[in-house]
């Protein structure tokens, strides 16, 4: 192999390797956004009474997220910023019951469970 050659052969794998680095460097900052978004998340879950309504809302920023009970008197609201909370329980669009000052600390959940009348939380024993 002349000199020429070994030049061509040292640029072309030069190229590939910037290229990779590139590639795992994107792919590396995209894995560290997802992980940093979900160390600073949290999740408030529990029981209630199936198909009834339950609102987290942030105490800091206003930010309201709600879901409805499902058939096995379980919900989970998911990627909560940390704060304070009041998680209320809702039936026809009106409160029920609230609970307040609920702490949510990074990456975890906090279980805030209401009463069910008559065994309405089908899933509360499980």
């Amino acid at each position: 192999m002349n000199i020429e050659n070994r030049h061509l052969v040292r640029r072309g794998s030069s190229a590939w390797s910037l290229a990779m680095a590139v590639v795992i460097g994107i792919a590396g900052v995209a894995g560290s956004a997802v992980a940093h978004a979900q160390a600073t998340a949290g999740n408030v879950f529990g029981t209630a009474p199936a198909g009834q309504t339950v609102t987290a809302k942030s105490l800091t920023n206003g930010l309201s997220r709600h879901v409805t009970v499902d058939a096995k008197g379980r919900y989970n609201i998911g990627a909560l910023p940390v704060g304070m909370y009041t998680v209320t329980l809702e039936k026809d669009g009106t409160a029920v019951l609230q609970h307040n000052n609920v702490p949510l600390t990074v990456g975890r959940g906090v279980k805030v469970d209401f009463p069910c009348p008559q065994n309405q939380c089908a899933g509360s024993n499980q």
